[in-house]
């Protein structure tokens, strides 16, 4: 409290209280139809069922093994192997090729010689990374991150017959490489008459079915030819990882797949994984998975035959899973572009059979006329 001077009395301090809050008003909203505003404001302010990630996650389906098609019987006569071969394509997006000439102990040779590529230090692989200008060489799959312990459920390395990736790994693996390279160049060989034979005979049946409305078989709009066999090399690790953690390892292999596809243009995709517990096909449908058959080689399609077909078969990714508790495993795929015998090839011709462009069919038609008048002429004088 303040004392005036002149009168020595106490002033009271001017001091202003804030205005009161408002008190509801015990009266009913002048809105005429009260209850329809209550329900629109509730049902507007009410909280939305969210789908989260994990409800739409592709599920992983288990399905019966595709089909087994000995590769001695396709184009036999009288033999169904093409249309089961076609069907189980349709259905799953791949099947299973036994008896293929390919033995064990030649593909294992290949692989023993390929896990020497994975003992590289990491620290030497740069001169061999994977980039938009080199398609070949080392890529990591998938790491821990910030986990101490590595989670890696694969490593990869493409390897191919170009001179830039030869001499790059002869100087950083001078010992093994060559050894490696010339038993992969023997695989790559039988691998490649193989998916020759199978695409020939794909193809021909093909054309034997009738024409849809898409350009179906026709030719039209096809992918171009690959830049040849290349080989997709996987290092699966030994089971490490506790169940949770193999189930997000898994996880991320999956939503990887399915983003990133494929990385190099084929037609036919051939899996050398022996020892696989199961083997995995990604395709824009979902997820499925099966146990495969020891020593067969299984067969997915790639986008130039989805283009070739139409696509009626559609593209697929596949990978084997491998699950071993107490050595690293290797797997293969090779990358096949379409044979000279099919359109897809730099000189192939629709489905290997010969055909005659219009302007030779003119050319024709021309000389055999002038030969006919001069076969009258001819006649007319004698």
């Amino acid at each position: 409290m303040g004392v005036s001077p002149e009168s020595g009395r106490e002033r009271p301090v001017d001091f202003r209280a804030p205005p009161p809050s408002p008190v509801a008003s015990g009266r009913r909203s002048c809105v005429t139809n009260d209850d329809v505003l209550t329900e629109f404001l509730e049902s507007s302010l009410r909280v939305p069922d969210l789908i989260l990630p994990d409800k739409i996650f592709p599920k992983q389906k288990f399905i019966e093994d595709p089909s087994r098609i000995d590769f001695g019987s396709l184009g036999a006569p009288g033999s169904d192997a093409v249309s089961r071969a076609l069907d189980s394509v349709a259905r799953v997006g791949c099947f299973q090729l036994v008896n293929h000439g390919i033995g064990r102990k030649f593909s294992l040779g290949a692989m023993e010689a390929a896990a020497g590529i994975f003992l590289v230090p990491p620290e030497k692989r740069a001169a061999a990374m994977r980039s938009p200008e080199k398609p070949y060489g080392f890529e990591e799959v998938h790491s821990g991150g910030e986990e101490e312990e590595s989670s890696e459920l694969a490593e990869e390395f493409v390897w191919c017959r170009e001179e830039g990736l030869e001499s790059e790994m002869q100087r950083m693996w001078p010992v093994g490489y060559s050894n490696f390279s010339d038993k992969m160049a023997k695989l790559q060989s039988h691998v490649e008459k193989i998916a020759e034979r199978v695409m020939t005979v794909l193809w021909e049946k093909c054309l034997d079915e009738p024409t849809r409305e898409n350009g179906c078989m026709n030719g039209e709009g096809h992918a171009g030819a690959g830049t040849g066999t290349m080989c997709c090399l996987l290092k699966h690790s030994k089971n490490v990882l506790d169940d949770d953690r193999w189930a997000s390892s898994l996880r991320y292999d999956v939503i990887r797949m399915l983003i990133r596809g494929a990385d190099y243009s084929h037609a036919l995709c051939l899996h050398v994984c022996d020892g696989a517990s199961e083997f995995h096909v990604y395709s824009k449908k979902g997820w499925v998975s099966f146990c495969p058959d020891k020593r067969s080689l299984i067969v997915t399609v790639g986008d130039q035959f989805q283009a070739l077909s139409g696509g009626r078969y559609k593209h697929v990714v596949g990978r084997p899973i491998v699950k071993s508790e107490t050595e690293d495993r290797i797997s293969m795929a090779f990358l096949c572009s379409p044979p000279p015998s099919v359109p897809g090839s730099k000189d192939g011709e629709r489905g290997g059979r010969n055909t005659v462009s219009v302007g030779q069919q003119v050319m024709v038609a021309i000389a055999l006329s002038l030969a006919y008048h001069l076969f009258v002429y001819v006649l007319s004088k004698f």
